[in-house]
């Protein structure tokens, strides 16, 4: 077991350092905004939608994770998504010690409201334990289907699995599922309990999400898939995919 965890642990090492930075960059800090975001809902016409400002970001996170997916597998995928929710858990620590420091939010000084204002923004940027909960519990379970589905999905095309066609489908299907995903864990562990939404608003909110996140997907997948062409073109990974391959021949 422990020579099994340091090939793993010394595989991942690998795999940081052959992944761009900025598709990192980019993932983490998606992954922590959308939660951040999440605070602020959207107004909508209807009671029975709902819909939350991180939408605005998480297709980015999802974008990165198809791109991973394509180029590394869905193993690398979801090692650097655990990654960003380490990462993410780590700054929301940070943020939520800078909530109980004594002092002043800019925004609060606002003549008869600042002790208001400046609790209403510890509150946000500190957060509540059980969104922050939900939200990563709905992320670990998203991104394994998100990843797993996206490499299922471009196996269907056999030799076909590098072209245009394969990287749209196999985005924007594995896409769909882990919004849904998502959305759906959280609106049931977070909501549903501590909300008292009825499991209609938790579905509807769910599909909701996940039309709302897939077209934004949809504005910037061709960049996903220049990315990934790039890469490939580049040898992108070179010294991952060479030890990968080391460690399945001396099993």
């Amino acid at each position: 077991m422990a020579n099994r965890l340091r090939k793993e642990w010394n595989e991942f090492r690998v795999l940081i350092r052959n992944i761009p930075a900025s598709i990192t960059v980019i993932f983490v800090l998606s992954v922590f905004c959308m939660n951040l975001l999440a605070n602020k809902s959207i107004n909508l016409p209807y009671d029975f939608l709902a819909l939350d400002c991180g939408i605005i970001v998480s297709w980015a996170a999802f974008l990165a994770m198809d791109v991973l997916t394509k180029h590394f597998g869905p193993k690398a995928a979801t090692e650097i998504s655990v990654f960003a929710i380490i990462v993410n858990l780590f700054f929301c620590l940070i943020l939520f010690a800078g909530s109980k420091i004594p002092g002043m939010w800019g925004e609060s000084f606002v003549e008869g409201s600042e002790n208001v204002i400046n609790n209403a923004l510890n509150g946000t940027f500190g957060g509540t334990w059980y969104v922050l909960a939900g939200s990563t519990l709905a992320f670990v379970v998203s991104a394994f289907v998100n990843n797993f589905s996206n490499y299922g999905i471009g196996k269907l095309f056999g030799k076909h699995s590098d072209g245009a066609a394969a990287f749209f489908v196999r985005t924007y299907g594995s896409t769909a599922i882990g919004q849904f995903v998502d959305n759906l864990v959280f609106a049931l562990v977070v909501s549903h309990f501590f909300f008292g939404w009825t499991i209609v608003q938790c579905v509807t909110c769910a599909l909701t999400g996940m039309v709302a996140e897939l077209l934004c997907e949809a504005v910037f997948s061709y960049a996903g898939y220049a990315v990934c062409r790039k890469w490939k073109k580049d040898n992108i990974g070179k010294e991952f995919f060479e030890y990968r391959n080391s460690i399945k021949e001396n099993v």
